[in-house]
């Protein structure tokens, strides 16, 4: 790989910015200064520094963005800000998101390059739990929710897989003149879905936000429009998660 995709893909800067810094003489291969940034290394086997700290190559990357109401999840769109434009150039050409999210949705959305994992991860086969915050405009009667969590018509080819319904653990003021709020647990990801769902039981969705997927909830630390690096046992987790599995 050239030095300066590698610096790149790590996160250092912008390819101009690495060249600078590389220009500075503050870029090391092997405990020696690095001139040219079309040189090629060998990412895990050759000792690459940068200002002084240690650059090791991460074969995949994976974050976490709370993502804003009015965001469309996508790459590129000519009208509309994208979940990618929250990131910078050299984040952008590797982020991929993990399913999507409605322009009107809020919350977690995952974001990375490991495209088998995401495969996984948004599969019904695998049964990967997605949980929402939902506002509605009242709270559901007794016969919605066990029609919720049977599975119901939607309008699609087969009916939408069980769910489950269940009151916040913490108490949680309505939002956008809803009266009642549920969590709802589902494992697919079907267009409108949870809207969709609300619609077959006579309820409508008025603020819809993410809160789980899997294992990896949404860091409350983060505000809108703000993201994180999932953490070794975050991603330990999806993995785990992926394959069915539970702790």
């Amino acid at each position: 790989m050239r030095l300066d995709k590698y610096l790149c893909e790590a996160g250092i800067g912008t390819r101009s910015e690495v060249k600078k810094l590389i220009s500075k003489k503050k870029v090391t291969v092997n405990d020696r200064c690095a001139d040219d940034p079309g040189m090629h290394i060998a990412p895990g086997s050759d000792a690459v520094f940068a200002d002084g700290k240690e650059i090791t190559f991460k074969e995949h990357v994976y974050y976490m963005l709370n993502k804003p109401a009015g965001v469309i999840t996508a790459s590129k769109d000519r009208n509309d800000k994208t979940v990618l434009d929250f990131f910078p150039d050299v984040l952008k050409d590797r982020l991929e998101p993990v399913g999507r999210l409605d322009k009107d949705t809020e919350g977690l959305l995952l974001l990375t390059d490991d495209g088998a994992l995401i495969h996984r991860l948004i599969s019904p086969k695998y049964h990967v739990d997605k949980e929402y915050e939902v506002h509605i405009p009242e709270m559901l009667s007794e016969e919605a929710v066990k029609r919720i969590e049977e599975g119901l018509d939607i309008g699609d080819d087969k009916p939408t897989l069980p769910a489950k319904v269940k009151i916040p653990d913490r108490m949680c003021e309505p939002k956008c003149g809803a009266v009642a709020v549920i969590n709802l647990i589902i494992h697919e990801g079907r267009f409108h879905q949870v809207k969709r769902m609300a619609e077959a039981v006579g309820s409508k969705v008025l603020y819809l936000k993410r809160l789980r997927m899997g294992s990896i909830v949404l860091d409350e630390r983060l505000g809108t429009g703000e993201y994180r690096e999932l953490t070794q046992q975050e991603i330990d987790y999806l993995y785990e998660d992926s394959k069915g599995g539970k702790r």
